[in-house]
């Protein structure tokens, strides 16, 4: 794919609820050469809104007319995960790079589908897992590479979650637990996150296995699962998710073990990374950008431009979402399997 250089970023939104509010839509204004031109949301009064408090020039309430703007050269897809592809693909056909909201999409398919289109058009594809940009990670990877905790053997994810939907009718439950729009429940959503941060660290999985169950019953989406996984480099890695714990029991970890010590460090809480060796502890605090996704939107204006790569791209992420999937195949095979074996049972009645 040939490199795709625009001199002025100038970009629209398609999607601007409540993720754009400060963790991105204000960094397109910040980033040098860059800057937010549209908005788009399908409730028009609230587009109008947004654009009004963010002073973005114009706003729409479809989709196809922001990506038909002559002014707009470039598209933020900020929109629950089932519209990521065909916003996207419509995006790039009309040759626009795109910027995606993660998960990149409900399933690997449409990742590859997006990729594809990519490909076909020339137009570069980036997906938002910021984390790659921001400065307690880069340390955490500055660590390792440096071989400060000596051969990385296991890396071992812990989350664990109170559920809100326990408290609310499923009427008002978020899409986060709706397979349909979400591709699965909270474990997308937020295990995305950590593990595509793990293929920063160590580069692709190479086997994946993956236990999910729904203990609950709060919706129908997975809300425990359990995996483990291999990296090329030989690390192993095991992870647990767990979505309805009690209050108290909430936990949010990443230990990454080697043969001269071990890191440990929080994926969605600002806590200090803590560097455990023989020579003892040490603590290392960082403050992140006012919109966490500033870091890595410069890194994809840089590459519009031509000037840098950037580290979160469609291959990238769709290796994230490759990994998700294989990890609670098994729940939503063996709940279609139900679901066709009652079919059966009422045809035969």
């Amino acid at each position: 794919m040939t490199m795709h250089k625009i001199q002025d970023i100038n970009w629209g939104i398609i999607g601007c609820g409540n993720v754009t509010e400060l963790k991105s839509g204000p960094a397109f204004n910040k980033v040098e050469h860059s800057r937010l031109v549209a908005v788009m949301r399908r409730n028009a009064s609230l587009a109008k809104d947004y654009a009004r408090r963010h002073g973005v020039p114009k706003w729409y309430a479809d989709a196809d007319q922001l990506i038909n703007d002559p002014e707009v050269n470039a598209v933020y897809i900020a929109t629950p995960p089932d519209t990521h592809a065909s916003y996207a693909i419509a995006a790039m056909h009309a040759g626009k790079p795109v910027y995606v909201e993660k998960p990149m999409a409900r399933n690997y398919q449409e990742c590859q589908e997006m990729i594809r289109v990519s490909k076909e058009t020339g137009m570069p594809l980036f997906v938002a897992y910021y984390r790659r940009t921001l400065p307690a990670f880069l340390k955490v990877k500055e660590l390792i590479d440096d071989g400060i905790i000596g051969q990385p053997l296991t890396a071992h994810i812990q989350l664990y979650k109170t559920a809100n939907e326990k408290e609310l009718p499923p009427e008002q439950h978020s899409w986060h637990v709706n397979p349909e729009i979400a591709g699965a429940g909270h474990f997308f959503d937020l295990a995305s996150h950590q593990l595509d941060y793990l293929d920063f660290l160590f580069g692709p999985v190479i086997e994946v296995h993956g236990i999910a169950v729904n203990q609950a019953g709060y919706y129908k989406a997975e809300d425990t699962v359990s995996g483990t996984f291999r990296f090329g480099n030989g690390l192993v890695g095991t992870g647990s998710w767990c979505f309805v714990v009690p209050k108290g029991a909430e936990k949010d970890l990443i230990e990454i073990t080697g043969t001269k010590g071990k890191i440990l460090f929080s994926t969605f809480e600002q806590r200090d990374v803590q560097l455990i060796t023989e020579k003892g502890t040490v603590n290392f605090n960082f403050q992140n950008p006012e919109n966490i996704s500033h870091n890595l939107i410069s890194q994809v204006v840089d590459a519009l431009r031509g000037k840098a790569d950037c580290v979160s791209t469609g291959m990238t992420a769709a290796r994230t979402s490759s990994v998700l999937e294989e990890m609670v195949k098994n729940y939503y095979h063996s709940n279609q399997n139900e679901r066709n074996r009652l079919k059966g049972l009422c045809r035969d009645i």
